[in-house]
């Protein structure tokens, strides 16, 4: 099971990534533009990912998997069960979504190709 301090790890390897509490819930951002959210429970966790590919990761595994409420439809969004989460899922979904809202080249810099 992953934890807010599991991502919160990873997330300061990320640079310009930075924490905030909003609403009692636990967001990390690159400027303005969040990529990651949790829920206040810290149970599900929401991230930043391509709209045109939600619905088949969702349709992958959909208890693990869900998508946001109405309203954050029109966002490159979708969210997660943190209890069936693994390690290297997260690292993957939450280095994506940190992948979607920064500069290419520090995208490129970081990550590579």
């Amino acid at each position: 099971m992953v934890t807010v301090a599991d991502v919160r790890a990873l997330a300061r390897t990320l640079p310009r990534s930075s924490e905030h509490l909003i609403r009692d819930r636990v967001k990390f951002r690159v400027g303005a533009i969040v990529y990651v959210a949790f829920s206040r429970d810290e149970t599900t966790m929401g991230f930043g990912f391509p709209k045109e590919e939600r619905d088949a990761l969702v349709a992958s595994d959909p208890e693990l998997f869900f998508l946001p409420g109405e309203s954050d439809l029109r966002f490159n969004w979708v969210c997660c069960h943190l209890a069936r989460l693994d390690h290297d899922q997260m690292t993957e979904l939450v280095t994506e979504a940190w992948r979607m809202v920064v500069p290419k080249f520090l995208a490129r810099q970081r990550l590579g190709g």
